[in-house]
Formats: structure tokens, sequence, C-alpha cells
């Protein structure tokens, strides 16, 4: 395993990961978990991502008691959580003072621990001012509760105003973004963010990787039963694969496939070392819903160095979606 700042921080995250959205409750119980999360561990993943919403609080649940039953030291691994979608109530969602309290410490209950490492706000509340979140990160920072606080897509003017509301008033700011982020989707990293890394110090947990399945070139044949897109819940990622964009993405993973085969590894490495060769992916989260898939994906750092310049320049040509910074960069 190779580990990586989590920005500006002094924090050493493993440049792979492990999530549960999707997976926890909805394809993997407990059993299953605790296996997955091991062989994580044991190869040197020390991160490990959740939220509020996923499975409604289901997946911390089963993250928290597979974290208890295991006992690794609290000083071995981080573990995450995320507010915004806590529950249909007015004050069970958003980034208020309120929800960002309550959420905080129902994610410390349900993963038994005594502390975040990572406590990421899942989406801009357009109705809360930003100083009234930053406030309320510090306070749980303070508190000792949250060690590290950021963001998830949120826009690059929105990180900012959050950085600056933090250093006016001497309050930690935003570590780092959680942003979509692989072969197919790349403006948010590599073009709005673009100045972040140094300005704001901006650390990445990146997500979705292998773009929801599709960059696994499982889909070239149509929506496998055992896949997300055919789970009830993800119906919207369905329809997303049978527009005339998701076709086109699909034959793109074909034709990177040729690639992958050429290099002798499989598409999904392929994908994953991709993203890990950008210096600003502090770290690629993981998903699996089998111990053999998250096996092969741990193996995405051998596939690295292969990735020569003309290799990358191969599949630039494959992907035609190369975002140009402005000539004032």
């Amino acid at each position: 395993m190779q580990y990586r700042r989590l920005g500006s921080s002094g924090l050493h995250i493993s440049a792979l990961s492990f999530g549960s959205w999707v997976t926890f409750h909805t394809q993997v119980d407990g059993t299953l978990a605790k296996q997955l999360m091991t062989t994580a561990y044991e190869a040197g993943v020390n991160f490990f991502d959740n939220a509020e919403v996923y499975a409604r609080g289901q997946s911390e649940l089963i993250m928290g008691s597979v974290l208890e039953e295991l006992g690794w030291g609290r000083d071995t691994y981080l573990v995450s959580s995320k507010v915004y979608w806590g529950g249909d109530r007015p004050t069970q969602k958003g980034l208020s003072r309120k929800h960002i309290h309550d959420a905080c410490h129902a994610a410390l209950k349900r993963l038994r621990v005594d502390y975040l490492d990572l406590f990421f706000c899942h989406r801009p509340d357009l109705e809360c001012p930003i100083e009234e979140t930053v406030r309320a990160m510090n306070d749980l920072i303070r508190q000792g509760k949250v060690l590290y606080w950021g963001t998830s897509e949120w826009t690059a003017e929105q990180i900012v105003e959050a950085a600056g509301i933090a250093r006016a008033l001497g309050l930690q700011g935003p570590t780092m973004e959680q942003p979509q982020y692989n072969m197919l989707v790349r403006e948010k990293v590599e073009l709005e963010y673009h100045r972040l890394y140094e300005t704001v110090g901006l650390g990445t947990t990146i997500w979705s990787p292998l773009a929801s399945g599709i960059l696994t070139g499982k889909y070239s044949k149509g929506i496998p039963d055992d896949s997300r897109l055919a789970l009830p819940d993800y119906k919207f990622l369905r329809d997303q694969l049978e527009t005339e964009k998701g076709r086109e993405r699909v034959a793109t993973a074909e034709r990177l496939g040729e690639v992958a085969d050429e290099l002798g590894v499989s598409l999904p490495k392929l994908a994953l070392a991709w993203c890990l060769k950008n210096p600003h992916v502090s770290t690629v989260i993981l998903g699996a819903s089998r111990l053999s898939q998250l096996e092969e994906n741990l193996a995405a750092l051998e596939v690295v160095d292969q990735l020569t310049d003309e290799v990358m320049e191969r599949i630039e040509a494959v992907l035609g979606n190369k975002p140009q910074l402005p000539s004032r960069f």
C-alpha cells in the first residue's frame, strides 16, 4: 500500500480506501462486510468511508458492528461520515448547526467510535449560511468529536468561501473534498479545483472511480442481474446508462478495454490506476459486493507504473475529454 498526505494536512491516508455506498445492507450483510473490511485492512487500507444517508443509517450500523468486533486499534484506521440527508423532517437535513450536531452524534453511536476522523458536508446547503456550517464544524473539532472536516460535490467558489471565513475567524477550514472522479467525469478535479490544491491545500477522497461499474466493462452486453444498476433503489443509475450519453460511455469503456488487454491488465485495474496517477487524488474509494472484486481492485497500485506517458496519451485519445485549463494557468 502507498500512503498520501490528505491535502496540506499532516494526515497520511492510504491511496486506496474502502467505502460502503450502495453495498452495505443492500448487497452486503455483516458477515461479508467483516470479510471485506478485514481484507482491505490487511492490505494496508486505513480509511473506511460512510455516510448517514447510506441505507438510511444501516450502512453505518453494519460498519460499526464490524469495527467493534474486529477491535482494531483506534489509532490504526480512519473512519468517516457525511451530513446532509438525515431524514425527511426539516431539522433532519441540511447543514444547519442543529443538524450537523445531531448527525455527528448519531454517526458516532452507529459507528461505535468516540470521534470521526473525517466528517463531510455531503452537499452544499443553499439555505444555510456557510459561516454557520464552518462554525458548527469547528465546534465539533474543538470538542474532539471530529478531527478533519470537508465537503462533497461543493463548487470551488463555495469551498473558497468556507476557507476564507475560517481564516478570517481563526477557525478550522475544510481539509478535503469528496468529488466524483473517473475517466469519464473529470471537470471538477482537473479543472474547477485546479487552484485549490495550493491556495486551500485541498485533499480529495474520490468516489465512483469505476463510474458506477461502467469502467469494469460489465455493461457492454446489458445489465447483469447482480449489479447495482439492477437494484430497485438505483433505477436513476440505470436510466442514465440507457441514455445516448450512457451508451457512448459503455462504448468508450469497450475501447479502453482494448488498451487494458494490450497491457495485460483488467479494465478495472486500468481505470483505478489512472485515477491514482493524478497527484491531486489523496485516496481512491473502492466499493465491492464480492471479496474477489475487492482483491482484484486492491492490486491496481501494481498497474500505475505501467501508465507511461505513451500509454496515457493512448488513453487520452480514446477518452477525448481532457479538460483544458485557461491560458492564465
